[in-house]
Formats: structure tokens, sequence, C-alpha cells
């Protein structure tokens, strides 16, 4: 049975580079970080004071009272969903909520909620706990608040896979309307978890970079400098309309979801297998899926978060998948790792990529890794015909994910 073909028609984001896509898209081709350091007073006896923190506020966006209803996770799927349903064309009232889906998931989840509601509930009772805390911290509230919103009848989904959590929620999608549940699916991730206890958690496990005097250089991938990962936050959101549904109307498309590809390590719950090898079979079920050939895919936008394992894992199983001709790029180098939201937010600057026919540089790679065998886009984008690219996400618990999108 031949597949439908689905498109992507509509992007939305915001992140540590800017407050929407055309903003973040800028900054990435210009090589700009996002990273800065943490002024808040809290930060100050950490031993990480730095991150990609949002460079537009949800206050700056959505109604105040509103606001107090959400979590910033919660808030940051609304305003990227808003700009994603806008840039579609799609209109609410002609289409049938029956055919419409949502899939958002987010790594960590309402944390911010938990924790504030935890210090009030310590310092002055059960009384003083707000209503809306559960809401506000369930995992599948940001995906709710989307599927209420555009009220969402075929089915609204919230994976929690760690950093490979958009990603995976971009596959959900693609699997909804192959399987003739829906015909457009919003699909993507968020994270807003940039507070002491997950700083301190993540630090503790020596993940993360410690360049606290020097942010912008601190998220290095496959530099020999590296010393761990960048917190970011942020949200990015995709629209995914069958093919012939989105022709109908006259959509514009910005690229052809070809394929996916979902595996587990069965390795460690938060150390990637040393070889890649979960990664390498994602690609491999994504090339498959695809029906493209190897030479087809150009260009990857690696998962590539700047740890001393992760990385150079990664880069084997690109080549041992696809070969050595792949231009290789690491946008977290810019943005930080936005966890749950990563796999979404690089899966728009790998749409973009195809569409503007160029590679996003990976900053800060001044001195590459003697493993570092394939070619990357180092400190400035670089223009090329792009058919096909690849988008990888890993996460904690061996979750891996691989997205082929391809010219339109």
């Amino acid at each position: 049975m031949t597949k439908p073909e689905v498109v992507v028609t509509g992007l939305g984001a915001t992140t540590p580079l800017g407050g929407d896509v055309a903003s973040t898209w800028d900054a990435m081709l210009a090589g700009r970080s996002g990273v800065s350091k943490l002024t808040q007073e809290w930060a100050e006896q950490l031993p990480v004071r730095i991150a990609a923190q949002l460079v537009v506020e949800p206050s700056e966006v959505l109604d105040r009272i509103l606001l107090r209803r959400l979590d910033r996770s919660e808030a940051l799927g609304l305003i990227a969903a808003a700009e994603a349903w806008k840039d579609s064309g799609l209109d609410r009232d002609s289409l049938d909520g029956e055919r419409l889906g949502v899939v958002v998931g987010s790594g960590i989840g309402g944390a911010q909620t938990l924790l504030a509601q935890d210090d009030i509930l310590e310092a002055s009772g059960p009384r003083r706990v707000s209503p809306h805390t559960v809401p506000m911290l369930m995992p599948n509230g940001p995906a709710a608040y989307v599927g209420l919103e555009y009220k969402a009848k075929a089915g609204v989904h919230a994976p929690t896979s760690a950093c490979a959590t958009g990603a995976e929620a971009i596959a959900w999608g693609l699997d909804m309307i192959r399987s003739g549940r829906a015909d457009v699916v919003i699909a993507g991730g968020v994270e807003a978890v940039i507070h002491p206890l997950p700083i301190a958690g993540f630090a503790s496990m020596r993940a993360m970079s410690t360049r606290n005097d020097d942010p912008e250089k601190a998220s290095r991938p496959w530099d020999k400098g590296r010393d761990g990962f960048v917190l970011g936050e942020g949200a990015g959101i995709v629209i995914l309309e069958r093919a012939d549904h989105a022709a109908a109307r006259g959509a514009r498309v910005y690229a052809r979801l070809a394929g996916a590809g979902m595996t587990s390590d069965g390795y460690d719950i938060v150390q990637p297998h040393p070889e890649g090898e979960g990664g390498a079979r994602a690609m491999r079920v994504a090339l498959r899926d695809s029906g493209l050939a190897a030479t087809d895919v150009t260009h990857v936008n690696a998962h590539a978060t700047s740890t001393p394992v992760g990385d150079m894992a990664e880069v084997g199983a690109v080549q041992g998948v696809l070969g050595a001709h792949p231009v290789l790029t690491a946008t977290k180098s810019m943005t930080g790792h936005l966890l749950g939201a990563a796999g979404a937010l690089e899966s728009i600057a790998t749409i973009l990529a195809i569409r503007d026919s160029v590679v996003p540089p990976t900053i800060n790679l001044d001195d590459p890794d003697d493993a570092l065998t394939l070619d990357v886009a180092a400190h400035k984008a670089r223009p090329m015909q792009i058919p096909a690219a690849l988008n990888n996400s890993f996460g904690f618990g061996g979750h891996n994910v691989a997205l082929i999108f391809a010219r339109a």
C-alpha cells in the first residue's frame, strides 16, 4: 500500500536566538550565540551559572491573566503553535476538528510549577497552593492547551522521551497522517526548566559545561575543549499536512517529511551506546522509510550536544549509515540544548536549510576532535544544494529518533 505523502506547511518557534522562526533563523545563519550568564540571585551558588535563555519573554506575547494559569512550558507551546498555525494559512472554521491532531511533548514538563508550588506549600500551607497546580505541572499540559486552542479532536498526544521528545513528536505526527487518523497535525516540543534544581542535578552528573566566564564559547560540539552541554529553553512547532490536503487549499510547502526512524539502545539510562548503535539503526530505518538513497542525504543536523562521549559516537554512526559525503552542523553550538524542544527546533533548522540551500554553521569548533572525520560547516554558513537532509535526536533512556526531510 502506498504511503500518503506528508509535507510541512507551517513553522513556529520561540528560542534563545529569537522570538519567532525568522529571527531565530537569521541568528543561526549569522553564527550568533544565545548563551549568556545567569544573573538571577539563585544562580550565584551554582557550579554552572550560564544558560541559553529566551530572547522574548512570554509576558511580551500572552495576556498576563492567562499566564497565571500556565506553566512556562505551556506558554511557550501556545506561542510557537500560534506562529506555526498562522504561517500555514489554515482556517480554524473550515478545518474539521476530527481531522486535526496534536503531538507536543516535553522532556521534563512543568518542573517550575512543581517546585514553586512546593515552596508555597512548605512556607504557607496547603490552602495557599494554586488550584491550577496540576494542569500546570502535568507533562501533557502543553499538548492539551494547544489541542484546546485549535479544537483538535483526532487525538492529542504528549511523548516524553528526554532529549528526543521534539523529534519523536514529529515522527508520531507522520504516523497519525499516514494511518488516516488526521489530515493535519500540530507537532513539536517545548522545554522551560532553567531553574536551580535541574541545573544542579545536571551539574552533579558532570554533563554541563562550566565555562562560566565565557558563556558564548561554552557550547562547542566536536571541539577538543568541549566539556558538556549548555541548558536552553524554548519551543519548536511544525504543521504537518497530508500533501493532497495541502495542495487542495493551495498551501505553501516548506519541505516533505520523507521518513522517520525510532529505536532504543537497551544500554544505559544516561550514557549513549559508545558506538552509536541505536542511533545508526534509527537512521537506517528513516532511510528505508523515506525510499531515498544515502547519497540523496547531503546534510545532517546532528544531535551533538557538546559532551565528550556522545558527539563522536554520533559521527561514527552517521558515517556508517550515510558515508562520508554529508555536511554536518550542530546548531546547539548557538542555541544550547533545549532538551525536549531540541529535536523540533533542529527540525525547523533542517527544513529551512533545504528551503534556502544553506547549512547553518557550527560555532566554537576551534580545535576539532581527531576522530571528526566528516565535513562540518564550521564558523560560517555554507551555501549548497540539499535535496534531502537528516535530523538526529537522542535522549536519556536510550531514545533515538532520525527524521529525513526532502525538497518538496
